[in-house]
């Protein structure tokens, strides 16, 4: 009963649209700063490290480098502090959590970036005779 309650009332809060996003993209994170009575936004840009906690709890690590030191900043997901969070590349990655980048400097710490083909049309596709596939070609001697 009190698990059906918590998930109710985390539901008001969360946001309509997750943004879509995954570890190892580069991403510029829009937050909201207020400043008296104005209200400005700040872009912290920087590699998804890790991401946590589900719900209205799950936040992300966002790590960059500034005057050669490594800062990192964690960012709560349904915060609406957090404007939105744009994605500038996508990063090849094999792992859940990158800490180990932070024992990285320079061009080691650069990922592989994520190739997106775009979808060929049908009609595009070369049509398949039956003659020769794969590796099996003719040989002119």
């Amino acid at each position: 009963m009190s698990q059906q309650l918590l998930a109710e009332v985390e539901a008001s809060s969360l946001k309509s649209e997750k943004p879509a996003f995954d570890i190892g993209d580069t991403v510029d994170v829009h937050t909201r700063i207020l400043e008296g009575e104005k209200e400005r936004i700040q872009i912290f840009n920087g590699v998804v490290i890790a991401m946590n906690g589900s719900g209205t709890r799950e936040t992300f690590t966002v790590r960059r480098i500034v005057a050669g030191e490594g800062v990192e900043r964690k960012f709560p997901v349904h915060s609406p502090k957090v404007a939105k969070v744009e994605v500038k590349r996508s990063g090849v990655t094999r792992r859940a959590k990158l800490y180990y980048l932070r024992d990285r400097v320079g061009k080691a710490v650069k990922l592989r970036e994520k190739r997106v083909d775009a979808p060929v049309a049908a009609a595009d596709k070369p049509k398949a005779t039956g003659k020769l596939r794969g590796r099996a070609k003719k040989r002119s001697s």
